[in-house]
């Protein structure tokens, strides 16, 4: 069901429960209203003959006489007046007989002083009545024909009344909740128009302030980023094209050319040798992105438990001089790491090698002697590892851009690299709730800076 049909029919429902509880309590206080007044009205009546008959000294069958000429054709009551003797002093009709008082019955009526009842459509009442020292006991019986007819009439019009503002309150509800959620539907045919091939477009924010407004504005910084996460896509694809392409075109060129035409045998090395140099690269270009790709893994399908820091950078020295006997590595721990659970943190040890062999690869092939100065200092929350070369530093305008993917400084054109490594480091040191900071001048080398959470 549509959140309009929805807010309609509760709208109405809400309005309709409290308009009917009005109107109950209208019928029924009226009701309430109606039948005591009548019954004031009926003692009224019988008292007034009582009067006439025991104060006026009227006989009784003159009264009758009155009373038959002058019946009140709304009320037609019947009244009757007993002694405690239950003799009977005085009844409007005997013949009709309404209420068939019974000795029991004016014994009830002077116990309790009053009663009141209902005989079919009649009112009936019964009280004690002192005169001049006499206890008498008085019946009454009347029909409230009006009283029963305005009664009704009210319950026809509060039926109307009802139904007719039910009515009233829905159209105007769903007119009203139509309106509120026009901009909801502005909003749906905007999201519509958006595809993969025009995520610029942004839908509309209306005013600015309402929930409406907040739901457009969420939407568009997410079409932002899915703008931005798309346009990196096709970079980051193009870019992979295009570093796998060069090493495939130098193989293939290497190859071709050895098998155009009779060589030596070591001019056939050295081209064996040419493409397995490129097939390398192309191996360590696939290898890095395969290890952005885990980076890239929701942090809850990662397992982290808790390591030693310089066992980590152990393993990924020895990892590193595989590949490269020829860089050297220096690690000095500071004197502020008291304990050695100062060095334990809580991360994936592969990850984690993982980036320490990028940083230390890129400080020994940039450093002149090919060499790498790793400090460790730490507190009570945090481990430092700090990465140093003395290289030629990178240029101020790139220091923006170092842990972009396949970026490459103008310092570093001359030596191999993707431009991958760095910003697989900042992915896996990110997942790690860590921080990695640079700090370069040209000329003097540079420092990578790793923190991570002790635990």
């Amino acid at each position: 069901m549509q959140i309009q049909n929805k807010l309609t029919l509760m709208f109405t429902a809400i309005a309709g429960g409290l308009l009917l509880l009005f109107s109950i309590a209208i019928y029924i206080t009226y009701a309430e209203n109606r039948e005591e007044e009548f019954f004031k009205q009926v003692r009224i009546q019988a008292l007034t003959k009582a009067n006439i008959l025991l104060d006026a000294k009227v006989e009784p069958e003159v009264i009758q006489t009155i009373y038959l000429n002058t019946r009140n054709a709304m009320f037609q009551e019947e009244i009757a007046i007993y002694d405690t003797a239950f003799n009977l002093l005085y009844h409007d009709a005997i013949h009709i007989d309404i209420v068939k008082e019974t000795p029991e019955m004016i014994q009830e009526i002077r116990e309790k002083g009053e009663i009141r009842f209902f005989e079919d459509k009649w009112h009936v009442i019964g009280f004690s009545y002192f005169h001049e020292g006499e206890e008498y006991v008085i019946t009454a019986a009347a029909r409230d024909v009006y009283g029963i007819q305005s009664l009704q009439n009210l319950g026809y019009a509060l039926t109307v009344a009802f139904f007719a503002v039910i009515i009233l309150i829905f159209f105007g509800g769903r007119f009203f909740a139509r309106q509120a959620l026009k901009p909801v539907s502005e909003l749906v045919d905007n999201v519509e128009e958006i595809t993969a091939t025009n995520l610029d477009l942004r839908v509309k924010e209306g005013n600015g302030k309402d929930e409406i407004a907040e739901l457009a504005i969420t939407f568009n910084r997410m079409l932002e980023r899915l703008d931005s996460a798309f346009e990196q896509q096709k970079n980051v694809v193009s870019n992979i094209a295009h570093e796998i392409r060069n090493p495939l075109a130098a193989m293939i060129a290497e190859l071709e050319l050895a098998e155009s035409r009779e060589r030596k045998s070591e001019e056939y090395r050295q081209a064996i040798a040419f493409a397995l140099n490129d097939a390398k690269n192309l191996s360590k270009l696939v290898s890095g992105l395969l290890d952005m790709a885990k980076a890239d893994y929701d942090e809850t399908e990662i397992t982290f438990k808790s390591d030693r820091i310089d066992e980590v950078l152990m393993d990924a020295i020895a990892e590193l001089r595989k590949n490269h006997s020829d860089f050297l590595v220096d690690i000095t721990i500071d004197e502020s790491v008291e304990d050695e659970s100062q060095m334990m943190v809580k991360g994936n040890a592969y990850l984690l090698k993982t980036a320490f062999i990028n940083l230390m690869d890129n400080a020994c092939k940039f450093s002149n002697d090919k060499r790498c100065e790793v400090e460790i200092s730490a507190n009570e929350h945090y481990c430092s590892i700090a990465f140093i070369d003395n290289g030629p530093g990178i240029v101020k305008d790139d220091l923006p851009n170092v842990f972009s993917t396949f970026y490459r400084g103008k310092t570093v054109q001359k030596n191999n690299g993707y431009g991958i490594g760095l910003s697989l480091v900042k992915k896996i040191i990110d997942l790690h709730k860590g921080n990695i900071t640079v700090h370069s001048e040209k000329g003097k080398g540079s420092v990578f800076t790793v923190e991570l959470r002790v635990g």
